[in-house]
């Protein structure tokens, strides 16, 4: 299918058109990367516009997390300290690099985010547990948080607008 995003008259923010049906949708298409899409850049200045960022995450459950499961183990039996640690390993593998750290998200993130690299798309304030909303505010477009708590696990995030 043919997909393009477009700005809405009425509502002034983007939504998704499908060339070939002539339909559109509020929410993306499916295995579709819409940053590819001919006018993706409405898709960033309405974010702009709205306060909002753009992340990606690399989430490591623990025993603790509220939800101590994930697509690639039914139960996480593993400490805190250990899922730290091994964000730590991480850390000095992507050292900066954007494709290393999707790469990792895609293999190793208890998110279902792993699918997109950890993308999260765009978010505003108020739509994310606050010491996650916190940190990814507090960074810069390509920079990556130290560890982060959360009640869903620990986290590597990286602002990616």
């Amino acid at each position: 299918m043919a997909w393009e995003v477009r700005m809405s008259q009425s509502k002034g923010l983007p939504y998704f058109f499908n060339t070939e049906t002539k339909t559109g949708h509020w929410d993306p298409p499916d295995g579709v990367d819409v940053n590819s899409l001919p006018g993706a850049d409405y898709l960033a200045s309405a974010a702009k516009t709205q306060g909002q960022v753009r992340a990606s995450h690399l989430l490591i459950k623990h025993s603790g997390s509220r939800r101590p499961s994930s697509w690639k183990e039914e139960n996480i039996t593993r400490s805190q300290a250990e899922a730290e640690d091994i964000l730590r390993g991480f850390q000095a593998q992507i050292a900066g690099d954007a494709g290393t750290f999707a790469e990792l998200a895609r293999v190793h993130s208890d998110c279902s985010s792993h699918a997109k690299g950890g993308d999260l798309g765009w978010f505003g304030r108020g739509q994310m547990q606050r010491p996650f909303e916190e940190a990814t505010y507090a960074l810069q477009p390509g920079e990556m948080s130290d560890i982060i708590s959360t009640e869903s696990g620990v986290h590597l995030i990286l602002r990616t607008a």
